[in-house]
C-alpha cells in the first residue's frame, strides 16, 4: 500500500463501526492518527470496538454524545449507513469537520488502479461479471472484489499491488464522502428512483451516483447505460471519455443485435450463451464486456466467464433443476422494479412466480403489466392479498395463497410440469418474516433441496 503521511497526528473521528467502520478505524489507526471510535452499539456486545481498545484506540460506545465534537477533530470518517441528518454529523457539517466513507481513504493507499461500479439495480452483478471477465482473462495481477459487495475497500486496498485492480461496488452514500476518489473506469448501471427517504430528493440521490466521475479526465472511461435518456443527458457533463452500453441502439461501446452481445463492432458471444437470465442481466453483461476491453482482455476470456457465471447469490441465482423443473432464487428483489425486471428474462407460460413479504405502503398495480401471461403465482406474507388482487388483475389462472416462503416451494413444485421454471422474486422486503433476503432466500434453497430428499 502507498504510505501517506497526511494522518499522522491528526485526530480523526471514525463513526459507526460494522465492517468498513472497523477497517477505516484500524488503517487510521497504523497511519500514526488519533482515532476516537464512536458506534452505538453497547461495548460488551462489539467485538469490532472491543479489538480496537486493545490497540490503544479510544473508543466510545452505547450512545453518540455530541460533546464529543468538542475535541478538535480534523476529521470524521463516517459509516455509509448514518445518514447526514444525525445530530453528530449535523454537528460536524455545521464546524465544517470534513467528512469522508472509508472508500476515500482506500483510494487514497490503493498502488492499484479502481473500477468503480455504481446504480440503482444491478451493481453487484454487474460488479461480480467483471470481476470475473478480468480474472478469466488477465495475464499477470488480480482483480479484488471490493466496496459495497462486503469487502471493506480500506482492507482489500492494502493487500494489491500495482499489477493487480479494485474492482469496487460503491453505494450512493459511499460516494457521498468522497473527495479526491478517481477510478480509472467507472460504471453506472442504471438510474433510477431509491433511497429518497437517506438523500431528501431525486436530484440529491443522482448526484450522489454521479459523484463517481468528479474526479475524472479525459483518460479515464466512463460506463454508461444509453438506454436511459436521463443517463445521457449527465453524459454531456463529464470529462471522462464515455463509453456507452444499450439493449437498445447500436452505440459506440457494447450493445445487443440480432441475438449477439458486440463491442465496436466485435461480436463477443450469443445472448442465449449467457449463464444467467433476465433482461437486466444482458445490460449488466454489456456493461462488464466494456470494461473488459478496456482493459484489454480477449473476446474468448470474455465470452467464457459470461458464460459459465450462474449469478451472485439471492441476484436471479440457478439453484437446481429438478424433475426438469428449474429454480431460480431472486430474493434480492425487495421492490416492484426489481422483479419487474427478473420478470423480463423469463417465458411467462413456463413460470411459476413466488412472491410477497413486506411492502413500503405502495400497492401492486404497477406490477400488473409484469404478471400478465404468468402460469401460476404462488403467494405469502402480509402481502399476499395485496399481491392477489394485482394477480388477478393480470389474469393469472392459478393463484395460490401460504404462510412464508418454505410452505411455498412444495406447492409451486405441484403445480409445475416439466419444462417450468420456479422463480423466487418477492417485489417486497423480507421484514415481516426474516430477518433480511439472504435468510428469505436461503430458506427458499433450503425447500428446494428438501424436495429431493
Amino acid at each position: 500500500m502507498k504510505t501517506i503521511t497526511e494522518y499522522k497526528n491528526k485526530k480523526v473521528l471514525v463513526l459507526g463501526l460494522a465492517k468498513s467502520g472497523f477497517s477505516a478505524a484500524k488503517l487510521l489507526h497504523d497511519l500514526g492518527a488519533l482515532v476516537t471510535v464512536n458506534d452505538g452499539k453497547p461495548f460488551e456486545d462489539n467485538p469490532e470496538a472491543q479489538d480496537l481498545l486493545a490497540l490503544g484506540v479510544k473508543v466510545v460506545t452505547g450512545s453518540h454524545p455530541i460533546e464529543l465534537l468538542d475535541e478538535d477533530f480534523s476529521l470524521m470518517v463516517k459509516n455509509p449507513g448514518i445518514p447526514y441528518t444525525q445530530p453528530l454529523v449535523q454537528k460536524a457539517l455545521e464546524k465544517k469537520i470534513p467528512i469522508l466513507t472509508e472508500v476515500e481513504l482506500a483510494y487514497q493507499i490503493s498502488e492499484a488502479p479502481i473500477i468503480g461500479i455504481t446504480g440503482t439495480n444491478g451493481k453487484t452483478t454487474t460488479t461480480t461479471m467483471i470481476e470475473r471477465v478480468l480474472n478469466t482473462g488477465l495475464s499477470k495481477g488480480t482483480a479484488r472484489l471490493s466496496g459495497n459487495i462486503g469487502f471493506p475497500a480500506s482492507s482489500v486496498a492494502q493487500e494489491v499491488t500495482s499489477d493487480d485492480c479494485l474492482v469496487m461496488e460503491l453505494s450512493s452514500f459511499q460516494l457521498m464522502g468522497t473527495q479526491t476518489f478517481h477510478p480509472t473506469i467507472a460504471v453506472i448501471t442504471n438510474l433510477y428512483e431509491a433511497h429518497l427517504d437517506y438523500h431528501g430528493s431525486r436530484e440529491e440521490y443522482v448526484a450522489a451516483k454521479w459523484n463517481i466521475q468528479k474526479n475524472m479526465t479525459n483518460e479515464d472511461h466512463l460506463v454508461l447505460n444509453w438506454n436511459q435518456t436521463e443517463v445521457q443527458a449527465l453524459a454531456k457533463t463529464t470529462k471522462a471519455t464515455v463509453v456507452p452500453f444499450s439493449t437498445k441502439e447500436k452505440v459506440e461501446g457494447a450493445y445487443l443485435f440480432e441475438g449477439q452481445l458486440y463491442f465496436k463492432e466485435e461480436a463477443i458471444l450469443p445472448v442465449d450463451q449467457l449463464g444467467v437470465p433476465g433482461k437486466h442481466n444482458v445490460e449488466n453483461a454489456l456493461a462488464a464486456i466494456a470494461v473488459g476491453k478496456l482493459w484489454g482482455i480477449d473476446n474468448q476470456a470474455i465470452a467464457k466467464a459470461l458464460s459459465v457465471f450462474t449469478g451472485v447469490p439471492h441476484r436471479t441465482q440457478y439453484v437446481d433443476k429438478i424433475e426438469e423443473v428449474v429454480f431460480f432464487n431472486d430474493s434480492k428483489a425487495t421492490n416492484i422494479l426489481a422483479t419487474e425486471m427478473a420478470l423480463g428474462g423469463f417465458d411467462h407460460e413456463r413460470l411459476i412466480l413466488l412472491a410477497g413479504g413486506l411492502d413500503r405502503g405502495n400497492g401492486f398495480d404497477e406490477l400488473v403489466p409484469s404478471l400478465e401471461g404468468i402460469k401460476a403465482i404462488v403467494l405469502f406474507g402480509e402481502t399476499k392479498h395485496k399481491l392477489e388482487d394485482a394477480a388477478k388483475k393480470a389474469g393469472i389462472p392459478t393463484i395460490k395463497l401460504t404462510e412464508n416462503v418454505e410452505t411455498a416451494v412444495p406447492i409451486a413444485f405441484e403445480l409445475s410440469e416439466k419444462g417450468d421454471t420456479i422463480l423466487l422474486s418477492p417485489a417486497n422486503a423480507s421484514w415481516d418474516q426474516y430477518p433480511n433476503f439472504e435468510v428469505r432466500g436461503d430458506r427458499y434453497m433450503a425447500a428446494v433441496a428438501a424436495l429431493k430428499k
